[in-house]
């Protein structure tokens, strides 16, 4: 299953006051493993860029006068996401922004016509209800390093997002890079079995002096908790 983590940043919150998008990021998942791929553009918009949305990501109007224009960049973007499912958080925002840019082009697809679109927003909703589910509060809940999350940023939110999506859906079965070997497994088992003729394992046993300590220490939590040592009542106590 191929998916594209997905966000974008843009010059305001409303496409429909003729606000457009300044920089788009993605990273490919397959089979829920990090492929390395990814594509990022900044765009120039053809128009201002509002103050509040710079105190958000950053983005000045002077570093987006000689970026190409979203017109230049569509067919690039499009081959990318096709056929894929998109995850993104709070999904309507972008996908709205992406088609009417799509839109101003003559003869090119709606996102959805192309891709299917997972919105993390409403899963950690139906996850977490009467909760904060920002991408931030998902980081903390899931323990996903956001300290390099200063300013928004397309391809850094959509990194982890991906680290977010993963953790909230399961977890990444195989940390390798899609398309690795990975040397931990024999066929498709994921098993790997030892060798038959293999050296036996070696059992290193603690020594009186080891045992003597770890009674006293026992001694100490029994004396502690009140005759409560768990250790004592489990048989390798």
């Amino acid at each position: 299953m191929r998916q594209i983590v997905l966000d974008t940043e843009t010059t305001g919150i409303d496409p429909n006051d003729g606000h457009r998008i300044i920089e788009i990021g993605c990273v490919e998942l397959v089979n829920r493993k990090l492929t390395g791929r990814h594509f990022h553009v900044y765009i120039n918009p053809e128009r201002e860029v509002e103050q509040g949305a710079i105190e958000v990501h950053g983005i000045t109007n002077e570093m987006l006068a000689d970026k190409p224009v979203f017109s230049s960049i569509a067919d690039e973007f499009l081959e990318f996401v096709r056929g894929a499912e998109l995850v993104i958080h709070n999904a309507p925002f972008d996908v709205g922004f992406l088609d009417m840019e799509l839109g101003l082009m003559s003869a090119q697809p709606r996102i959805r016509e192309i891709c299917g679109v997972l919105d993390t927003l409403v899963m950690a909703r139906q996850k977490h209800p009467g909760q904060r589910n920002s991408l931030d509060a998902l980081c903390q809940r899931y323990f996903v390093d956001n300290s390099q999350r200063d300013l928004h940023g397309a391809l850094l939110d959509a990194e982890i997002l991906a680290d977010v999506y993963l953790a909230m859906t399961g977890g990444q079965t195989n940390l390798a890079l899609a398309g690795e070997e990975d040397s931990s497994a024999e066929g498709s088992s994921g098993i790997r079995r030892l060798a038959a003729e293999r050296q036996p394992l070696r059992v290193v046993r603690a020594s009186d002096v080891e045992l003597a300590a770890h009674q006293e220490q026992l001694d100490i939590i029994d004396k502690a908790s009140g005759g409560q040592c768990l250790w004592r009542s489990s048989p390798e106590g």
